[in-house]
């Protein structure tokens, strides 16, 4: 069997035409056009996009419909077949899909509950394009409503201090204790051969650097969401900045306790070294414009599916059988417990 070779958003706009295909065949009396094309694509007069491709069967593929699949295809999907002979096998592979498509409707694979679901959301996905047409792009957002969410979310683009820690981990405060009287003063690689020959985090002897040795990258001030590390616990990263002003090589006074860790590891104290710092800093409109009018763009273009979809839940009434939903029992692998199972 010839492999097809489409990406999936090309197979998509195969699978969506030849779908078309199925709901409108015998519409007309030639038949004509395997996805029953209501206009010519860009570009084609009426006459053109009539004008057959090729015929499979009692039934032919149109110059409308192979420019419609280029046309369902994202940009990057259509650069492929500027040359004639990829076009060449763009519609030996709509040929396929259709043979494979009606062989399959014949053995009634049509009717599986998988199968219908698939199409239902590729027909989805083609209607939601269709909702978002008219949606403004970025570049065609008023420079009033860019300034208007800039002034309403400066918060969001104020970049707190951020600071770059370096730690060594030890089973024992007396351990730490000794460590900390050893690290006030030591240079980047004398600090690193410390991390290298005391420090009990897996990561300690890793093959970096020397004055990385220990490092465990940035953080910004408890309570910053944005400034969370996971390579760094809330108590180490509180003492970061327990000082209001550090300099690179600055560690701090105390050894750091951490109870417990993630995973259930058992406690360690810590010494700390700060290596590194950036100042607060407040973006500009100028810096977060093109940020903004994106997001704006996003935001109208869910709107107006958001929109779309309640229209159609009131016009089709929606109802759902919550004791039923409570029912479903998803099994999870290796004989786990039943998530959302019903009471027994």
């Amino acid at each position: 069997m010839r492999r097809l070779v489409c990406s999936a958003a090309c197979a998509g706009s195969l699978v969506l035409l030849a779908a078309c295909s199925s709901c409108k065949s015998g519409a007309s009396g030639s038949g004509g056009g395997d996805a029953g094309t209501a206009q010519a694509p860009a570009g084609l007069t009426e006459a053109q996009a009539k004008q057959v491709l090729a015929h499979v069967g009692d039934r032919t593929i149109t110059l409308g419909d192979f420019a419609a699949a280029i046309e369902h295809m994202d940009q990057f999907d259509r650069m492929r077949y500027q040359a004639p002979e990829r076009r060449k096998e763009l519609l030996n592979e709509m040929i396929d899909v259709m043979l494979l498509a009606d062989e399959a409707r014949a053995h009634g694979y049509d009717k599986d509950p998988a199968t219908e679901q698939e199409l239902r959301e590729i027909l989805r996905d083609a209607y939601v394009k269709k909702v978002r047409q008219g949606v403004p792009q970025p570049k065609d957002i008023p420079d009033t409503e860019v300034k208007a969410y800039f002034d309403a979310h400066k918060a969001d683009f104020h970049d707190p201090e951020r600071r770059r820690v370096s730690i060594i981990a030890l089973p024992s405060r007396g351990a730490a204790e000794a460590v900390l009287a050893s690290a006030h003063g030591a240079s980047p690689s004398q600090w690193g051969e410390l991390v290298r020959s005391r420090s009990i985090d897996p990561t300690a002897k890793a093959n970096v650097p020397v004055d990385l040795a220990g490092d465990v990258g940035f953080v910004s001030p408890p309570g910053d969401p944005r400034g969370a590390n996971t390579r760094v616990p809330d108590e180490v990263r509180a003492a970061a900045f327990e000082s209001p002003t550090v300099a690179a090589g600055d560690v701090v006074s105390h050894v750091v306790a951490v109870s417990s860790l993630a995973g259930g590891t058992m406690g360690r104290f810590y010494v700390v070294r700060i290596t590194s710092k950036t100042d607060p800093h407040d973006r500009t409109l100028q810096d977060v414009e093109n940020t903004i009018r994106v997001k704006l763009a996003q935001q109208k273009a869910h709107e107006k599916e958001e929109a779309s979809i309640d229209a159609l839940r009131q016009q089709f009434q929606v109802k759902i059988d919550e004791t039923a939903l409570g029912q479903v029992r998803v099994a999870l692998p290796e004989g786990g417990v039943d998530a959302g199972a019903a009471p027994r």
